[in-house]
């Protein structure tokens, strides 16, 4: 997949700024059901005449990544992509990890929410075990149909996204490959450093 490719993939898949085909399924458990409502959160914001005004920008995007907020579980993501480096992390390390990891991924994608060029997305059921859920789903695209697995699990009455799986490639197992790499190659500090250097870049170029 290439890296253009990737982040059209991500940006629609993250920001779930897509168009549902299917209506109500009979296979659709409550993660399904959850997942969708708060799809329609997103459309209904994006579809916003006040929002959609050019100096809305800043607050479009704010009422995105307060969605987002509400659908993923950005601790439980930043947790797993970093492996087992998390355990010998202090509290305040952890902490500041997943504050850092989390203001990443909104900027990184949340903040492209214009790029979204109407991709529609079909459900396809999920499966449910204990307090862990799988959610199959499809993009459609101009150019085909894109296989997309959301990753839940179930937090008091509330199923929250950790992890997402387009065409087979994990984003939290493809995070951690990289930390893991930068953690064993030089130091934690240093991942720190190179993802404080990146959110620097990307505060930048948003103001």
């Amino acid at each position: 997949m290439t890296s253009v490719r990737r982040r059209a993939i991500l940006v629609a898949a993250l920001v779930l700024a897509v168009t549902t085909l299917t209506g109500r399924s009979a296979l659709a458990g409550a993660p399904t059901e959850q997942l969708r409502a708060q799809i329609d959160r997103v459309l209904k914001t994006l579809e916003d005449p006040e929002l959609k005004k050019e100096n809305r920008a800043k607050d479009r995007r704010g009422a995105v990544r307060k969605i987002a907020n509400d659908i993923f579980d950005f601790s439980e993501t930043a947790r797993r992509s970093l492996g087992r480096h998390w355990q010998g992390r202090t509290p305040a390390e952890r902490e500041e990890f997943v504050q850092l990891f989390t203001d990443l991924l909104e900027r990184s994608y949340i903040s492209k929410i214009e790029t979204y060029g109407g991709e529609k997305i079909a459900y396809l059921g999920d499966t449910i075990e204990a307090d862990q859920a799988k959610v199959q789903t499809k993009l459609i695209t101009k150019n085909g149909e894109i296989p997309i697995e959301y990753r839940m699990h179930k937090t008091g009455d509330r199923w929250l996204v950790y992890d997402v799986v387009i065409e087979g490639v994990s984003l939290v197992a493809n995070y951690r490959t990289q930390f893991n790499k930068i953690i064993q190659t030089s130091s934690f500090q240093e991942l720190m450093n190179k993802m404080k250097n990146k959110q620097q870049e990307l505060m930048t170029g948003q103001s």
